[in-house]
């Protein structure tokens, strides 16, 4: 029997798991994301007396981390975390701490790409070779999936800091990126929503003016990936999207925005089936991190 582990690294919480090529999962922890000693610590531990207790090595451990992250295996960065916001993380040695700290091999990607794979694997786009995964939350972020595999290029796609058209008349709002101020994630993330509105996003009444505003933003991001990626579905993750009504919304702003233009039926005669939230929930993350694991195998 094989078994592979996943970790879900986020900026706020690790969520580490054992699994065997499935969506159901043999063991799971999480905890809170503190210093990379201590939180990386606690994963080898986790996985360490995993394999003790059963007498099963892992296969190979996957992580969908933070970022940006260098993926290059050329590059003398290859496996850290980079130019990282979260304190404390820049040039951290994510892959090779997990590794020597488990002797097992580990594949790095990002969080979003990981997530990607497990909702091909089992979720929102099984059976499909190209899509893409878009969270909206804390921050935006996008995994972008090119016949089966994850896409990095030059170093992996970064669909948050996209510039959108920004009307200062209609929003002015300046943003809130430290990198870029009126970005997508700028305009858009969960944060902005917040320091625009001056409550959480969750305490937004559901007819209240700031989802139009939001539909409008991820609906012209949602157009630029369209028109550079071609996706066949596009899956819209993340708390943000916890608001259920930006789905419709979300939709008829896309139609307008792309006028016609993408002459496609998955777009102009079933886009309810072309933008939808993701099957897995809140486990696509580490589910997606062994999915990781299991296509590196």
């Amino acid at each position: 029997m094989s078994l592979y582990g996943g970790i879900e690294a986020g900026g706020t919480k690790f969520v580490c798991a054992v699994g065997e090529g499935s969506d159901e999962l043999h063991a799971e922890v999480r905890f809170p994301t503190t210093n990379p000693s201590e939180t990386l610590g606690q994963a080898c531990d986790f996985f360490n007396t995993y394999m003790r207790d059963s007498h099963i090595s892992l296969d190979r451990i996957g992580i969908g981390a933070f970022g940006p992250l260098d993926l290059n295996p050329g590059s003398v960065n290859y496996g850290m975390i980079t130019s990282t916001p979260k304190p404390g993380w820049e040039f951290t040695d994510i892959r090779g701490m997990i590794a020597s700290g488990t002797g097992t091999p580990v594949v790095l990607d990002t969080d979003v790409n990981a997530a990607a794979l497990g909702e091909g694997r089992w979720g929102a786009a099984k059976g499909l070779q190209d899509f893409v995964y878009l969270t909206i939350g804390t921050g935006i972020g996008g995994g972008l999936i090119v016949q089966g595999k994850p896409f990095h290029g030059l170093v992996h796609p970064e669909m948050g800091h996209l510039y959108l058209p920004h009307d200062l008349e209609q929003d002015p709002f300046p943003g809130n990126c430290p990198y870029h101020q009126d970005c997508f994630e700028g305009l858009a993330a969960g944060p902005a929503l917040e320091a625009r509105w001056g409550q959480s996003a969750k305490t937004l009444a559901k007819d209240h003016p700031a989802w139009e505003l939001e539909a409008h933003y991820i609906a012209l991001g949602l157009q630029a990936i369209i028109c550079v990626a071609s996706p066949q579905r596009i899956i819209l993750g993340g708390g943000v999207m916890e608001q259920r009504q930006l789905f419709p919304l979300i939709r008829n702003k896309l139609l307008a925005h792309l006028n016609e233009y993408i002459h496609s039926p998955a777009i102009l005669s079933d886009i309810d089936a072309y933008i939808v939230p993701p099957k897995l929930g809140a486990r696509a993350g580490v589910l997606g991190s062994i999915a990781l694991a299991m296509q590196s195998i």
